[in-house]
């Protein structure tokens, strides 16, 4: 198994929780940009890090199991991990509070009417 395939694994994962957390309508307002700020933030410090990390030696990948293609030192294969950590971790969340808390009113607790 090579780390393309390693990763459609872990990515398909991923898309089933979002997938299910979708069905039970449970995804709040704003969870798509909150998630593609987390997947650009996440990006960004795996290109950082694996490159340090590879450049320093701390470890090297077998060429045999990469596709080839790499942004700086780290094979492009490590950039599939954040996005499924981004959108698996959420969903699973989701799932498992049964989504985000909803206050019963606005005005409640300010002397408000509550009706």
């Amino acid at each position: 198994m090579n780390f393309v395939e390693l990763n459609w694994i872990f990515l398909g994962l991923a898309l089933a929780a979002v997938a299910a957390s979708l069905l039970a309508r449970r995804v709040p307002r704003g969870a798509a940009a909150a998630a593609g700020l987390t997947i650009a933030a996440l990006w960004v410090l795996t290109a950082v890090f694996d490159n340090v990390m590879i450049a320093s030696g701390l470890f090297d990948y077998g060429g045999h199991a990469l596709a080839g293609l790499r942004i700086g030192l780290a094979p492009v294969e490590d950039f599939a991990y954040p996005l499924g950590a981004a959108l698996l971790l959420p969903a699973v969340w989701l799932l498992l509070t049964g989504g985000p808390r909803r206050r019963r009113s606005d005005n409640a607790g300010r002397g408000g009417d509550s009706r």
